[in-house]
């Protein structure tokens, strides 16, 4: 891991991990000794970020230089936190933790009474895991190649459990409590298409790129949808 991940990834312990917060538990969650986290302490007030406490005692993040102030209302700070929570009713784990990131960042550019009230939120979200069966693709593989407008090469079971390989332009992803979808451009019938994401078999990039018409894809299929008085959901096109 490069220095930059590693610092990177302290100061997100600190900003997570409720205060104070030990050091052993710091060296864990940073993936390094010790010695070496009490160096990155050190290097990280030189930088000019405020870490009160020491060893044998914890540390807290007082104020954090690489974060903007920023200010919520108390429904603004309830409803972000409860919208994190309720991303594990998606069964993303990876999503998940890119959540509860995201908010440490947020919580720590707060007030201190502020951050108070994002640590004792009333509202909670309690989900239930997903219904709809594991994906047998990597989903970071599809975000990715959304994201790249990377075309790609996928195996595919329809529904009626026949197998076929295609080529699309992955343009987005649709979550519900029971199905996980792809929209994409099928580059042999040269039109959309809706996948589940459960009968996918395989995704890999075939090298190509579909740059820069991802944005205009995705505008052109909700006016289809949209003349067609359809709600854009989870339709799956054979």
């Amino acid at each position: 891991m490069s220095r930059t991940d590693r610092l990177m990834r302290l100061m997100d312990s600190l900003r997570r991990l409720p205060p104070p917060v030990t050091a052993a538990r710091l060296a864990e969650d940073s993936g390094v000794s010790r010695r070496q986290l009490y160096r990155d302490i050190a290097t990280l007030r030189a930088g000019g970020a405020l870490i009160d406490g020491e060893a044998g005692v914890g540390y807290r993040l007082t104020e954090d230089p690489a974060l903007p102030p920023q200010s919520f209302s108390r429904l603004e700070i309830e409803a972000l936190r409860l919208s994190i929570e309720a991303l594990a009713g998606i069964g993303d784990a990876a999503l998940v933790a890119a959540g509860q990131g995201a908010l440490a960042r947020i919580v720590a550019t707060l007030p201190e009474r502020q951050a108070q009230q994002a640590h004792h939120a009333i509202l909670r979200a309690f989900t239930l895991p997903p219904v709809r069966e594991a994906p047998q693709v990597d989903l970071a593989t599809l975000r990715a190649a959304c994201w790249d407008e990377a075309e790609l090469r996928i195996g595919y079971l329809d529904l009626q459990d026949r197998r076929t390989t295609r080529t699309i332009w992955p343009l987005a992803l649709s979550y519900t409590e029971r199905s996980l979808m792809l929209l994409a451009h099928c580059r042999l019938r040269m039109d959309f298409r809706v996948f589940h994401v459960t009968r996918l078999i395989g995704a890999e990039r075939t090298g190509a790129s579909f740059r820069p018409r991802r944005v205009p894809l995705v505008r052109d299929y909700a006016e289809a949808r949209q003349r067609e008085r359809q709600p854009a959901g989870c339709v799956d096109f054979r």
